[in-house]
């Protein structure tokens, strides 16, 4: 499963699915609904976040269980540096390990002083390349300290993130380089908004994997906006997006909220289809709006474009 991942990754089309899980402690309900929609057959592979914001939610280990149990897709599982220290890190993927859950999202974490745990205090024994080293000590045979272990770990898949926008790229790309010599097989970018922006981004890792002679990946976040108050919110208080005006003003000048989804959803459907016709590598994010994601994804289950010409 995880071998035709990493080949998908690096030769072919690799389109993966953000899932959220939700404050409960059953993650049927997401499941239900990839069945009923039959999103698995139009992805390659989803993830399970990690707490986001800081907000108690089920845990993205066991939902990548679940989920890989369900429809046989491998699952990036998100490990957030925030709510554990190294041993609980290493503990974690040793479990999740033997349960067959081995791709694995590498991110700081967003600050405990978001949570709605109020007394909660974030762990941050390191950034994200903590949790990158210890997976290549895994990788390896032993742990962070160089013990090898009884039996060992079978291969873990490394991914990290990066910001898909900045006033300097220069500086995007030395974080690219960063996660790269930390082992990341695979970054993921915030949302991206326009394909040139998309174009910049992939001049950046091609140069960053040059430096090195690696082929880590970039994949390309895509977050669908079918709303001004969320396209404005997401340019002004996001670091690291930048949505173009022209989103912004198509909105803006839509009649209805429902002209605005509509709006919204074209240029979201749009710009999905010509990065797959750039660089058909897409991580689909839609705060669990399942059937706007089969939307986006549509037919083309094998990456063709349906653009018309121009």
């Amino acid at each position: 499963m995880f071998e035709a991942l990493k080949q998908k990754l690096q030769t072919g089309r690799y389109v993966t699915l953000e899932t959220t899980p939700s404050h409960s402690a059953s993650y049927q309900g997401i499941i239900d609904t990839i069945s009923r929609l039959g999103l698995a057959e139009k992805v390659d592979g989803f993830s399970t976040t990690d707490n986001p914001l800081a907000k108690l939610k089920y845990n993205s280990l066991f939902a990548a269980m679940r989920l890989q149990q369900a429809f046989g897709k491998p699952v990036l599982a998100t490990i957030s540096m925030r709510d554990r220290n190294r041993i609980a890190l290493q503990s974690d993927l040793l479990g999740a390990n033997e349960a067959d859950v081995r791709a694995i999202l590498a991110l700081t974490g967003d600050s405990a002083k978001m949570s709605d745990q109020k007394e909660a205090k974030g762990v941050f024994e390191s950034d994200s390349t903590l949790l990158l080293d210890i997976i290549r000590r895994f990788n390896a045979g032993t742990d962070l300290q160089g013990k090898a272990f009884a039996v060992a770990p079978k291969p873990i898949l490394p991914f990290a993130v990066i910001n898909s926008f900045a006033r300097n790229p220069k500086s995007l790309q030395k974080k690219m380089l960063k996660k790269i010599e930390h082992g990341a097989v695979g970054i993921i970018t915030q949302p991206v908004y326009d394909i040139e922006t998309a174009k910049v981004l992939l001049e950046l890792i091609g140069d960053a994997n040059a430096v090195h002679g690696t082929q880590t990946q970039l994949i390309l976040g895509l977050f669908p906006i079918t709303s001004l108050r969320t396209a404005q919110f997401l340019d002004a208080n996001v670091p690291g997006i930048h949505v173009p005006s022209y989103w912004i003003e198509t909105l803006q000048y839509a009649r209805t909220p429902e002209d605005a989804s509509k709006a919204g959803f074209d240029l979201s459907k749009r710009l999905y289809e010509e990065i797959m016709a750039v660089h058909p590598k897409v991580h689909l994010m839609t705060a669990n709006r399942f059937e706007l994601a089969k939307e986006i994804l549509g037919e083309q289950e094998d990456g063709t474009s349906t653009l018309p010409p121009n």
